[in-house]
């Protein structure tokens, strides 16, 4: 009698894992919800845990000597918030043991033409992450603007000195879409990273991103995104 073949094993993409924020941003996410993104991330190699600014110091003790980093979110998810609050936001943030930031822009000044007080929101949150050595990821919105609009935020962003802009909070009308995330490729040039959030959930969706010029993906499906299903071994 032949031995049963072997159940075939799902691999993991590590590479893909490597450039994923693993995001809770929900409301009623619990702790224990949390201690599992935190697992998690270190099991599958995720770049970041991404979470509200509460749960920061429980992500960095449960993260510690990983290569995982902490990212919080900054202004969230309105970007309404005084820019002296975001600021404050940020530095507690980074005390609290965060390395990245992503913050959201000020729509309604951007969609009222004052480039000026978007660009000295996203520098007020970028001076105080480079004083802490972090990084800011900068949140268009982009469901909510113009193409105009986009290219704008784009250009005000790197002006600031940020590092990537985002495409979504997750918590708007849409999430990345693969032209947004072209379109925002283009006018911040090779030197910056895209991070396309929001609607990503499952491989195909974000090496689509990929493609179109995302350097990040932020998602709450990232063990599904990662993983590859095996092919059935025929008998």
């Amino acid at each position: 009698m032949s031995s049963p073949l072997p159940s075939p094993v799902a691999a993991i993409d590590r590479t893909l894992a490597g450039v994923i924020d693993h995001t809770l941003l929900k409301p009623e996410g619990m702790v224990s919800d949390i201690e599992r993104l935190c697992a998690e991330a270190r099991e599958y190699g995720f770049a970041s845990v991404c979470v509200n600014p509460y749960f920061v110091p429980l992500c960095s003790r449960l993260v510690g000597g990983s290569n995982v980093r902490v990212c919080t979110v900054i202004g969230f998810p309105l970007g309404a918030h005084r820019t002296d609050v975001k600021a404050g936001e940020t530095e507690r943030a980074l005390q609290d043991g965060a390395h990245e930031v992503d913050m959201v822009i000020n729509i309604g000044m951007l969609k009222s033409g004052d480039a000026g007080a978007v660009e000295e929101d996203i520098r007020a949150v970028v001076s105080v992450a480079h004083a802490s050595g972090g990084l800011t990821k900068v949140i268009l919105e982009t469901a909510l603007l113009s193409d105009a609009e986009k290219e704008l935020a784009c250009r005000l962003a790197v002006a600031a000195g940020a590092e990537f802009v985002k495409t979504s909070t997750g918590f708007s009308r849409r999430g990345a879409t693969p032209a947004d995330v072209a379109l925002m490729r283009r006018v911040v040039g090779p030197s910056i990273g895209v991070k396309a959030a929001g609607g990503i959930r499952n491989r195909e969706d974000a090496l689509t991103m990929i493609r179109s010029g995302a350097t990040r993906i932020g998602a709450s499906a990232s063990i599904q995104i990662v993983t590859i299903e095996p092919h059935p071994v025929k008998s």
